[in-house]
């Protein structure tokens, strides 16, 4: 996105007709010459004054959509679509620029039929604290007053948490809760989490990075989110070459390949693939503190695996691994699997080939182990994942599995299961790790059976 706001497109039409209807119909076939790529819509009234903004990922599709019958019935949208007799638009490189674009215009504009963003305050933020050695970026639905610097409000939360996981691609800030002193020498001895493996933290828990260069990485992000995307790029393509002819060649190809991945963005910025469930009933902290207790862990535990099969008509077996940091789930992380060596329905085979494939290759190529594995199912499947550790010659992290019927909680070598209160919100947490592999194996079940009935 440019500094300067862009001109909207197309030009600016005549007036509105001072009939309501034909300005609607008007606005409707303008929509039709719309561009069908990320963008930000500007709906306006009678008078010309903007009454609605939204974002879209394809802006014919989902601008024209107010104009269908649908749009007229639907609660959110019926009081005030006839209101429409204009309509404009901006384009966006990315969803990603669409909705941070979308966030500012709200509040700058302050349009009446945005009502939830100007003035719901459960809306989520995007808040950067200010008053740490390494500043922290994460989604809240309860910003501070002090000490944070804030974007938003943002209309879906899962859409944020998609655009905070894309960008942490890119500048690979932190997202964890530590509170991380430069001066405390005890975080060289830290064990980062799975971000340091796969490249998507600068890991100042491990004091891999200067305070000065976290923070200058940090100064980055905000000139994105303020919109200065060109002048940012224009700054890092002068450090790049300042830092070549410094013959600093680790920083210049780390610039180089962070302003390719800010030139592409359109083609990794979509939300849709990053985005997280919404679940609101869930305290993460709470939740993985609750598991150290009734684990008797070490320490904290801050990555979770969960496995889970789904059966295709009874013939073709997959399975999922899902993968959450800090009690939220992690995209990137997510594995599918095709059952390669099991005929029929057999959970037990299939966990234990799937466990097997999985740690021994992370094994073999020195991955980092997650702190739990969560397997759906009980003792039975339980065994069966233990079996494939042993006979893979695989340490096992700490490995649990949860049966559905009673919530019951199996450990290796312990005859009774452990069950915990409903409410509990390390159980609460154990549900939504099952819950989310059990949706990713079917999602994945229902791909290939869609696949199969239409010979694709």
């Amino acid at each position: 996105m440019p500094d300067a706001e862009p001109d909207l497109s197309p030009s600016e039409s005549n007036a509105p007709s001072s009939d309501g209807d034909y300005g609607n119909r008007r606005a409707a076939a303008k929509v039709r010459e719309f561009p069908q790529t990320p963008g930000v819509y500007l709906m306006k009234d009678l008078a010309g004054r903007v009454i609605y903004v939204g974002k879209a990922k394809n802006l014919r599709s989902r601008a024209g959509s107010y104009f269908l019958q649908g749009a007229k019935e639907e609660w959110r949208t019926a009081d005030w679509v006839h209101e429409i007799c204009d309509i404009d638009y901006i384009e966006c490189d990315s969803e990603v620029d669409a909705l941070l674009m979308e966030s500012r215009l709200v509040k700058d504009i302050q349009p009446k039929h945005n009502k939830e963003l100007k003035d719901d305050k459960t809306f989520p933020y995007l808040m950067i604290t200010t008053r740490e050695d390494f500043p922290r970026v994460e989604v809240t639905r309860e910003p501070r007053d002090r000490g944070v610097k804030l974007y938003g409000p943002f209309a879906n939360a899962g859409d944020l948490r998609g655009a905070v996981q894309v960008l942490q691609r890119i500048f690979k800030f932190r997202t964890c809760s530590l509170d991380i002193d430069e001066g405390d020498e005890r975080w060289k001895w830290f064990r980062p989490c799975l971000l340091a493996s796969i490249n998507q933290c600068t890991v100042p828990c491990n004091m891999r990075i200067s305070k000065e260069e976290y923070r200058r990485d940090i100064r980055r992000l905000q000139m994105f989110l303020d919109g200065k995307r060109d002048s940012l790029l224009k700054q890092m393509v002068k450090e790049m070459e300042a830092a070549a002819k410094l013959l600093e060649f680790e920083k210049a190809a780390r610039l180089r390949d962070e302003i390719k991945m800010l030139e592409t963005l359109d083609q990794r910025g979509e939300l849709d693939t990053h985005a997280q469930p919404e679940v609101f009933y869930i305290d993460p902290k709470k939740g993985l503190s609750g598991l150290r207790k009734v684990l008797k862990l070490d320490s904290t535990p801050r990555t979770i695996e969960g496995i889970d099969i789904a059966h295709l008509g009874g013939g073709q077996t997959v399975a999922s691994v899902v993968q959450f940091i800090d009690g939220l789930p992690f995209k990137p992380g997510y594995r599918r699997y095709k059952i390669r060596e099991v005929e029929g329905v057999d959970d037990f085979r299939s966990i234990y080939e799937v466990v097997a494939r999985r740690y021994k290759r992370m094994s073999d190529q020195a991955e980092m182990f997650p702190d739990i594995v969560l397997i759906d199912g009980g003792k039975g499947q339980l065994n069966s994942a233990l079996a494939a550790f042993r006979d893979q010659q695989v340490q096992p992290p700490t490995l649990i599995s949860l049966a559905k019927r009673e919530e019951e909680i199996f450990r290796p070598g312990e005859s009774e299961s452990l069950r915990l209160s409903r409410h509990a919100f390390a159980l609460r947490l154990l549900q939504y790790v099952r819950d989310e592999a059990h949706r990713f194996a079917q999602h994945y079940h229902h791909m290939l059976r869609k696949k199969s009935t239409l010979g694709e």
